[in-house]
């Protein structure tokens, strides 16, 4: 139907009848002379519809988001009329022919506006997707996996899917359920990820797996997750940690290099878990961001102040400074802002020193004396016209809350000090130990230890996993591990987590078995695509790459999903749904 793309149109056509299709992106009328701005996935091309035109007539009834095939001549703007911002700005067509393919109502806001808001945006999608911005980016989605099929292809890795309908497994979210109509009362689960059907692959003999899959989880939402989401997942056998690293860190330069040239460097540098939260206070640290946090226990545990003496001495607790570069200027109502941002991760308040041109300046002080200001000044490295934030707390709380005031900080002042930052982050906790005294699995129950099975039984609260992720900007994009491959190691890990025999046998039972044939060791990793191409393509929300997402409530603003379904349905599924009475 079409000789030409509107985009793709330049100065080498002029002269040339060309027959263009697309939608109308904006209709102009100039006293008698009627502009169309023609798009298509392309781009976007003017035409030009004179009075004496046959179709003028037709032309006078065109409206935004009509669907048109035109027939015309290419010619070049006059001079002082071309448009820099379009490709194809140095020309334009004059129709010859107008047809009109489909109509379309009002829309609900033009298609190029950036002032629309995400609800409507959602509710009305098909028309979202025509701008010009998320064209862009489903189609670097598209190259960005097209690159990891092809890589994975060329290191000998082979394309298996697994099944959707399994069950449920521990992977720390709460599961999708699907009733099953054939087994009443009983239920399938949508894979949180393929973890045990791949380390079933491995001990199939595949040696070396990938997918790019669907995964499900019943979780509370953020920016950047969504309730179903794609992952690049891989497994593979005889491979330890050093080497799966070293080829995923092969093909994330390659994404990065072939899709958006960017130069990631030769080797991403590695921190370990205990080093990311000690100095950064998180354990997907952005390296971007030239700040770390100071240890000032020692410091404080002699000072009169209470509020840090307290926690400096306390085990579990700590007292962390947070130096702040030309940091001064920020006014008494930020530091409200900020304390109360941090207040979110249980941070009761947040003291400061501002090193004016005078001298510090902090209503804390008067409580520490000039010594200890100086000491702390001395800590830091701060210099005048910084300020210093502290934290003083339970461990988990000050670096929670000055790890991501850190964050927020380097965003509001723009305190980068490079675009890109990728980093492994290594040796982590095997488990994490609960209030109770209780253990639960940092990664999953698969994960394989640094140690022996005797040593990790007396060591098991401090014992580290051979557990990696890869992180890009503070972001975590993927993550993985070398997994058990011992039925000994397994149970004893299903052991530890307080899961008895019966259980394991219960849920696991199918991978303990198949763990006692030949089971080769393996490892493997995941890649999280749509928080890869959300930092690849800038955007703040995995939402915007994302061809249907859900809305922060695991909704779908455009198909109204989920639904209520008949009785007759539930019926057919065994399920009776009780709702509590609304006030």
């Amino acid at each position: 139907m079409r000789t030409n793309y509107c985009g793709e149109l330049n100065k080498e056509n002029i002269d040339q009848t060309v027959e263009i299709c697309g939608w109308v992106n904006r209709r102009r009328d100039h006293g008698g002379v009627i502009f169309l701005d023609m798009r298509d996935k392309r781009g976007i091309a003017q035409v030009v519809i004179n009075p004496d035109n046959a179709d003028f007539s037709t032309a006078e009834s065109i409206r935004n988001e009509f669907v048109l095939k035109i027939t015309g001549i290419v010619i070049a703007r006059a001079d002082g009329l071309a448009n820099p911002k379009l490709a194809s700005g140095d020309i334009e067509i004059v129709a010859d022919h107008i047809e009109i393919l489909n109509t379309s109502k009002p829309v609900p806001f033009q298609i190029d506006a950036t002032d629309t808001s995400e609800e409507v945006r959602l509710k009305y999608r098909y028309l979202d997707l025509r701008n010009d911005a998320m064209q862009k980016r489903m189609r670097l989605r598209s190259k960005v996996t097209h690159f990891m099929r092809e890589f994975m292809d060329n290191n000998d890795f082979l394309d298996i899917e697994t099944p959707f309908l399994t069950k449920a497994t521990p992977e720390g979210a709460r599961d999708y359920l699907v009733p099953s109509r054939t087994h009443p009362g009983e239920f399938f689960a949508l894979p949180q990820s393929p973890q045990l059907f791949k380390q079933l692959l491995m001990m199939s003999g595949f040696e070396r797996y990938y997918q790019i899959v669907k995964c499900f989880r019943d979780e509370d939402l953020r920016a950047d997750r969504q309730p179903e989401f794609t992952q690049l997942d891989i497994e593979a056998s005889f491979m330890n940690e050093d080497e799966i690293m070293a080829m995923m860190e092969e093909m994330t330069r390659g994404v990065f290099k072939n899709v958006i040239d960017v130069d990631l460097g030769d080797k991403f540098p590695s921190i370990t878990y205990a080093d990311a939260m000690h100095t950064y206070g998180v354990d997907r640290p952005d390296m971007r961001i030239p700040m770390q946090m100071t240890d000032m226990d020692e410091l404080m545990q002699g000072v009169d102040f209470k509020v840090f003496s307290g926690p400096a001495a306390s085990e579990g607790s700590r007292v962390a400074a947070l130096r702040v570069p030309g940091g001064s200027s920020i006014s008494r109502k930020q530091i409200d802002k900020y304390t109360k941002y941090v207040s979110i991760y249980g941070a009761k308040g947040l003291a400061y020193i501002k090193l004016n041109e005078d001298g510090p300046a902090s209503p804390i002080l008067k409580f520490l004396g000039d010594e200890v200001t100086a000491k702390i000044i001395k800590l830091t490295g701060a210099q005048t016209g910084d300020i210093i934030f502290f934290g003083a707390d339970k461990t988990k709380i000050v670096n929670e809350a000055l790890g991501n005031l850190r964050e927020q900080l380097a965003k509001d002042l723009d305190l980068y000090d490079k675009k890109w930052a990728p980093i492994w982050v290594v040796d982590f906790p095997m488990f994490d130990q609960n209030d109770d005294g209780s253990l639960s699995a940092i990664h999953h129950p698969f994960t394989a230890p640094t140690v022996d099975t005797k040593t990790l039984e007396k060591t098991a609260p401090t014992a580290l996993s051979r557990a990696y992720d890869l992180v890009i900007n503070g972001s975590e994009v993927g993550g993985g591990s070398i997994r058990i491959h011992q039925v000994e190691m397994q149970h004893t890990v299903l052991k530890l987590l307080g899961i008895s025999d019966e259980e394991a046998q219960d849920k696991f039972g199918f991978l303990l078995d198949a763990l006692e044939y030949g089971c080769p060791p393996h490892g493997g990793m995941a890649f999280g695509l749509d928080r890869l191409v959300m930092i690849m393509t800038g955007c703040d929300s995995i939402r915007d790459v994302i061809a249907f997402p859900k809305t922060q409530t695991a909704a779908c603003l455009l198909t109204n999903a989920p639904a209520s379904v008949s009785r007759k349905v539930l019926r057919e599924l065994s399920i009776q749904v009780s709702l509590a009475k609304k006030d």
